[in-house]
């Protein structure tokens, strides 16, 4: 039996990169997914690359506006009827990322993407999740939410630690409800965030870090564990990059 037979997925971010992978992943192992993201045009194309009408959906939502997310989670589940995974995925960074260049507006910018719309997504789903004592939250952070590295810049480090601590402080409070959660914090990944560095990358750099599909592997191995077992944390790194 496929692995997640059964099961509706919420993805934010599935537009692209991870988000996208992790889709193709959870419906080849038996899911309905549902994809979210700003760009409406990028979830047509992801559907339509994912083939699998009867079973993902996508839904055009700006993570840092509350009622966006509670009408992803309203629509996902009068879709599919409930909602058991939600993937925390949406993510962004800017070019001007020292504290020198970073202005409030940025900052503001920053925090609302990374850190608020997992938030309210989470907040979303839970009442349901607590209704039927089951339900996976898989928040894809970052390394740079376990060690604050200037590359990723003032901002994002400091949001990417916020989505941390939260995922943590939830799963501690909610050990006993049947609700799990679990942070991921990948190294450097080779997806379309990586326009948005200071300095371009080379290609000899691109090719020795994580694809999408080696997280969304990541994403897929902690949802799918049975409801005995909870993996709080888990660091993926590209291994040339172990010294970081």
């Amino acid at each position: 039996m496929s692995r997640l037979s059964g099961k509706v997925a919420v993805i934010t971010g599935g537009g692209s990169g991870v988000g996208k992978a992790a889709a193709a992943l959870f419906l080849k192992e038996g899911a309905n997914v549902v994809i979210a993201g700003r760009d409406a045009t990028k979830l047509v194309a992801a559907l339509a690359e994912l083939n699998a009408p009867m079973h993902s959906v996508a839904v055009a939502t700006d993570v840092t506006v509350h009622s966006q997310c509670e009408r992803l989670i309203a629509e996902a589940t009068s879709r599919f009827g409930r909602v058991d995974i939600l993937v925390n995925n949406a993510g962004t960074n800017i070019k001007d990322r020292t504290i020198r260049d970073l202005t409030p507006e940025a900052w503001d910018q920053m925090i609302r993407a990374n850190l608020d719309g997992a938030f309210y997504c989470t907040k979303a789903v839970l009442p349901q999740m607590f209704d039927r004592h089951d339900g996976v939250i898989v928040n894809v952070v970052s390394v740079a939410g376990k060690r604050a590295n200037p590359l990723g810049g003032a901002a994002y480090v400091a949001a990417k630690f916020g989505m941390g601590g939260l995922g943590l402080v939830l799963s501690n409070e909610e050990k006993d409800s049947g609700v799990r959660v679990s942070n991921i914090y990948p190294g450097e990944i080779d997806t379309p965030i990586l326009a948005a560095r200071p300095k371009p990358i080379t290609e000899e750099h691109r090719s020795t870090i994580l694809k999408p599909e080696d997280v969304a592997e990541a994403i897929l191995f902690v949802a799918s564990l049975p409801p005995r077992v909870s993996i709080p944390e888990l660091v993926i790194k590209p291994t040339v990059q172990m010294y970081w």
